[in-house]
């Protein structure tokens, strides 16, 4: 698997916002270049350490991959997606459920705040530092539409709109074919997937693609907006 480019996180606009700056500006600024990926050890209430990693992509997007160290039933990791944006002094996750995190610059770190947007006062360590990490290959559970014509699949992913190519299986193929009433629509999807970095059509580009890793579920008479 080939590794997303890392960029620079903080640029000299950003470090004026962050130190000179007292007029707070909640809008949301246009994506710029950041840090790859980020990974550290968050404080656990009921287990021996967070084993945090955070991957952005410069189109707007994230994986979250968390390792709940020492629990009673050993280590335990997950993982979830979604979109990044940034206000003047704050990186705002949105995760595929909906719900937010919040992080702050702290010079090339990210510092994790509380549910509100706050620092949290503590001696703990809540920063993560800049590592050149591949994606995770922990399954999430992704909903979203699936297209498959001339031997082309594709997937438009609800939580964020984005539309990626998928490594296609026999199981994705035959399931769509039972459930289009027209060949090549779009028809709802449910699976748990990780996304691979892989080489693109172009020559010496990258692009990331969905991976399937089971529980697959067509269904004709859903969308995004379905409950």
């Amino acid at each position: 698997m080939k590794k997303i480019t890392i960029a620079l996180f903080l640029a000299a606009g950003a470090l004026s916002l962050l130190g000179c700056n007292n007029q707070y500006q909640p809008k949301e600024q246009p994506l710029q270049a950041m840090q790859q990926s980020y990974q550290g050890v968050l404080p656990c209430a009921d287990c021996g350490g967070l084993d945090t990693a955070l991957f952005l992509d410069e189109d707007g997007t994230f994986v979250l991959q968390e390792t709940y160290r020492e629990t009673k039933d050993g280590n335990q990791t997950f993982a979830d997606y979604g979109r990044w944006a940034r206000t003047a002094d704050k990186l705002v996750l949105t995760d595929s459920h909906g719900e937010k995190r919040y992080f702050r610059p702290v010079g090339k770190s990210l510092e994790m705040l509380d549910q509100s947007g706050a620092v949290i006062e503590s001696r703990l360590n809540y920063r993560l530092e800049p590592v050149e990490k591949a994606l995770p290959k922990t399954p999430m559970a992704l909903k979203g539409s699936y297209t498959y014509m001339a031997d082309a699949a594709v997937f438009k992913d609800c939580a964020t709109g984005k539309t990626f190519p998928v490594d296609n299986t026999i199981a994705l193929e035959q399931g769509y074919a039972k459930a289009y009433k027209t060949p090549g629509e779009p028809v709802f999807l449910t699976l748990n997937g990780h996304f691979s970095v892989q080489p693109s059509m172009e020559e010496g580009q990258t692009e990331r693609a969905l991976v399937p890793d089971g529980k697959i579920a067509f269904d004709n008479n859903k969308n995004c907006d379905s409950k």
